[in-house]
């Protein structure tokens, strides 16, 4: 930790602000605590824990028995051979002198040392460690330079640049204030409470009582957990009141904290005619808009009630109630009117519209990409067993709602609007359903579409965006994806590996292609998107777990589908852990190395009456008897039983080796012992290609 023989105090940093941004405070806070610890660590100042402390106004810091001094440390530098450093007469040479000079010092003030190498010029010094008064203001302007602050900005006629205006700094070491300016900002024990209810200067002798104080006297719940808790609390015991229950997101519930120095939550209500409106956009105003937390009943319906929190504690609540019912009234009206004026347009009467907006230069509009993949979702409905013509409609009408008023209002309504227009224009509850489900995945985690219709047209979108716009050139390079190409990848893996779908890839890429032709630029486009798929699949099946060779050994084979690959990656993964798996996969290797080297065409089959020795004819027939039992489990893909079986193969194949030259001197026979192992090798391809497997 450190010399035992030096000191320690408690350390408190705090920087108190105009209210800093929200969303960037608790990103701002750790990064804080980490540079000072950082720069304790590179200084050479034994510590204990840092908190962290975060409100609207302040970031702060308290590190526990912080080193009041750097130990002391004997430095030693070794310079050039006595040899090289003295000339005959025994004068400095000019290689003496400039390491004297190096060292600040003269050629006299040097001392020797003898090695096993030599004897050397050496320089040796004993430095005082530097008080730790003086060594923290560096520490802190260092961390406060690397926040992740995008734009700084300056205040007043000040030179300094933060992401907010400084008012105060407080600095201490134990009970002592660390002299220094920083952000123009002269250091003091003297921080300042809530700026409502205790604005005045507090005094600090004690870093450690630091948040006890700012709370008890400032009322100020200095660390962002305790704040975050304390307003969850709160929350959840006036929803219980309410016979409800609150949605406390992550994010609202973080955003809320952070704007927050002393919570106090209040419970508020609107109409109930407002609850006809689509109960996402009232969430959506309610936390987005105004940051109130929504209450659900048990139904998990909404209720007509909200909750926010003030950052006071008012002697007139009520006050504060109706003051924010008075907020989101007109928020909650404008959303009804566009609920009634969307009612008066039936969703396809908005597929004019889309061929208004385009959507790649060179893919064309909406509306065309609309009906590309309205054909797409018919085909795989189709192939999966869903209704051909219910897919057809899905895809044409999927992206109508984009024109309503609801959606241009509340952009994350998009889908969700769509579902609750098809219901309220009568269409199939599947349809309806599938609206919805177009968007599905959103994000990595994201719930999949379920009906047969929305995995059909989910899957039909992020197709068609996939081959088009590798099609024109536009693929994601380094961190750009404009298109977000990745996450359509990853989404489509999603649902055709989870729903185990029985489609054929590269036939599905071909036909999205093909729907495509004459728009396209790019040669080979079906066959750069399947290589890109098998890419974002690798990492899907990393984060699995599943080992690198054995994605390999799968992909070398190229099944037809994700859920075909799904089964052979397990079968291998099963035949991994087998006894025999070292030896065969070894096997594998050896075949497709000699196979590769054959100069002359090989075989089809092999050749019974060119057999010389036991093994060639003892291996031919444990070949023969395995094919035919594995004939039945290839067609009902149990690649586990496949490999099983080809597993038992382990003593013949060895014993082959060990017996029978491959590359023997009559060219008949050669070429018949290479049939021989390629019909070997065949056989496991059925399932993967096991060479590749690292056992």
């Amino acid at each position: 930790m450190g010399n035992s023989s030096v000191g320690t105090a408690h350390v408190l940093f705090e920087l108190g602000t105009e209210e800093l941004p929200p969303r960037a405070l608790q990103q701002l806070s750790g990064a804080l605590s980490r540079g000072f610890v950082d720069g304790l660590t590179a200084a050479d100042l034994g510590h204990g824990e840092a908190t962290s402390y975060a409100t609207p106004r302040r970031l702060a810091v308290l590190i526990r028995d912080c080193e009041t001094k750097q130990a002391d440390r004997s430095i030693e530098r070794r310079g050039p051979a006595v040899e090289a450093a003295f000339d005959s007469d025994g004068k400095p040479t000019k290689a003496a002198e400039g390491f004297a000079r190096s060292c600040g010092t003269s050629v006299d003030q040097l001392q020797k040392m003898e090695t096993e190498q030599g004897r050397w010029l050496v320089y040796r010094q004993q430095q005082i460690g530097r008080p730790a008064s003086e060594l923290l203001p560096q520490i802190a302007q260092r961390a406060l330079d690397g926040l992740p602050i995008p734009k700084r900005m300056r205040w007043g006629d000040s030179e300094a640049e933060f992401v907010r205006p400084v008012h105060w700094l407080v600095f201490l070491l134990g009970d002592k204030v660390v002299p220094c300016t920083l952000l123009d900002a002269e250091a003091s024990n003297q921080t300042h409470g809530h700026r409502f209810h205790h604005p005045h200067a507090i005094s600090l002798y004690d870093p450690e009582d630091y948040a006890d104080v700012l709370g008890s006297l400032g009322r100020v719940v200095a660390h962002f957990h305790v704040r975050r808790q304390k307003i969850k609390g709160q929350v959840e015991t006036l929803a219980e009141k309410l016979k409800g229950k609150a949605d406390l997101s992550d994010d609202l519930l973080d955003e809320v904290t952070a704007l927050n120095e002393w919570p106090v939550a209040i419970a508020g209500g609107f109409e109930e005619r407002f609850l006809d409106i689509p109960q996402e956009a009232l969430v959506a105003t309610m936390k987005g808009n105004q940051r109130y937390f929504p209450v659900f009943g048990a139904d998990g319906r909404l209720m007509n009630h909200f909750i926010t929190v003030a950052n006071i504690d008012s002697e007139r609540p009520e006050v504060i109630r109706k003051g924010n019912e008075r907020v989101i009234r007109p928020r909650l009206s404008d959303a009804m009117f566009f609920w009634q004026q969307d009612s008066k347009k039936r969703l396809e009467e908005h597929k004019d519209q889309l061929a208004h907006v385009v959507f790649q230069k060179d893919l064309g509009t909406l509306h065309e990409k609309s009906a590309r993949v309205a054909t797409l979702a018919a085909l795989i409905a189709d192939q999966i067993g869903g209704d051909p013509t219910l897919a057809r409609r899905a895809g044409e009408l999927s992206r109508c709602d984009l024109m309503t008023h609801m959606v241009n209002e509340f952009p994350e309504m998009q889908g969700v609007m769509g579902r609750y227009q098809a219901q309220r224009d009568d269409e199939a509850d599947e349809l309806a359903q599938a609206m919805e489900e177009f968007y599905m995945p959103r994000f990595s985690g994201d719930r999949l579409p379920e009906s047969s219709t929305g995995i059909a047209v989910s899957l039909a979108e992020r197709v068609d965006t996939l081959v088009g716009i590798f099609g024109v050139g536009q693929r994601p390079t380094g961190d750009k994806d404009p298109f977000a190409l990745r996450r359509a990848a990853l989404g489509a893996l999603r649902i055709l590996r989870e729903h185990a779908l029985p489609l054929n890839l590269k036939t599905l890429l071909a036909n999205a292609e093909q729907q495509l032709n004459g728009k396209l630029q790019e040669a080979d486009t079906s066959e750069a998107v399947y290589a890109f798929l098998l890419e974002r699949l690798k990492g899907l099946y990393a984060e699995g777990g599943t080992a690198h060779d054995v994605f390999e050994a799968v992909a070398a084979v190229q099944p037809d589908s994700v859920a075909d690959f799904e089964h052979r990656v397990r079968a291998v993964s099963d035949f991994r852990a087998l006894p025999a798996a070292e030896a065969l996969a070894a096997a594998n290797k050896r075949i497709a190395n000699i196979l590769k080297k054959a100069t002359a065409s090989v075989p089809d089959q092999a050749d019974p009456d060119l057999f010389e020795l036991t093994a060639e004819k003892e291996l031919f027939d444990q070949i023969n008897a395995v094919t035919d039992q594995i004939g039945p489990m290839a067609a009902e893909t149990n690649y586990g039983a496949m490999l099983q079986a080809l597993s038992r193969l382990h003593a013949p194949v060895d014993r082959f080796f060990d017996d029978v030259m491959v590359m023997a001197e009559k060219p008949e026979v050669r070429a018949n012992r290479l049939a021989l192992l390629q019909s070997l090798g065949r056989q496991f391809l059925r399932v993967a290609d096991v060479s590749q497997l690292q056992t």
